[in-house]
């Protein structure tokens, strides 16, 4: 329960969605903690937004009408370093995520949330939380950790090309692989399917002459390839 004493959020939304943009409002409008300041539809009204006042949370959808909400994140980010920033989206957006975060979002909030979720997701980013899915979580702790160990590569001066070169999009799955990713999480981020991924991968031994993701990796740096 909201403390009467306390004063209240104030929360913004930019987001084209009229179906979640009067969710939205309902859940803030409810909470008694939290007050709705504005709306944005688009990222031209974002940045008019932007020159006001600061707020306490700024809730952005990535899939706006005339442009990123990347770009807002961005500059929101910029312009209001203590406002607690949120993406809205859906679970197919997931991909996305990963680069509102590097732009300044510090969590995100599903679309399909019921009114009591999306007013608790939005007083945890406010608590200095940071309301991510497990699945997300991981893509960001893969960023961080070395790849799969593997021998040392030859020098440059002794790299050979390989006979039947990589196309872009096999080099683009190896160098997932090397990321750490998984086979699901590579055709989420390839915007294939898994069965494409594997194919991909079935290519990338056949042309290394490998058969797994360590000897891949180490005879794709012999070749110069990654």
């Amino acid at each position: 329960m909201a403390d009467s004493a306390s004063p209240q959020l104030r929360i913004a939304l930019v987001e084209d969605d009229i179906a979640f943009q009067n969710s939205f409002a309902a859940a803030v409008g409810s909470s008694g903690d939290m007050q709705l300041i504005g709306m944005a539809h688009n990222v031209a009204q974002a940045r008019k937004m932007l020159a006001g006042e600061p707020l306490n949370v700024l809730v952005v959808d990535l899939g706006l009408p005339d442009g990123s909400g990347i770009d807002v994140i961005r500059e929101a980010h910029a312009a209001w370093p203590d406002c607690g920033i949120m993406v809205s989206t859906t679970f197919a957006d997931e991909k996305h995520v990963i680069a509102s975060i590097e732009a300044g979002a510090a969590g995100y909030l599903l679309k399909d949330s019921s009114p009591e979720k999306i007013a608790d997701e939005i007083r945890a980013l406010h608590a200095g939380g940071s309301p991510i899915s497990p699945r997300i979580a991981r893509q960001i702790l893969l960023r961080f950790r070395p790849a799969e160990p593997v021998p040392a590569a030859t020098t440059l001066a002794e790299v050979t090309p390989i006979a039947n070169p990589l196309s872009p999009r096999e080099r683009e799955a190896l160098e997932l692989i090397t990321k750490g990713f998984s086979y699901d999480e590579i055709a989420e981020l390839m915007l294939v399917s898994r069965n494409t991924v594997m194919t991909f991968v079935r290519r990338i031994y056949q042309k290394l002459e490998v058969t797994s993701k360590a000897e891949a990796i180490f005879e794709a740096r012999n070749h110069g390839i990654l």
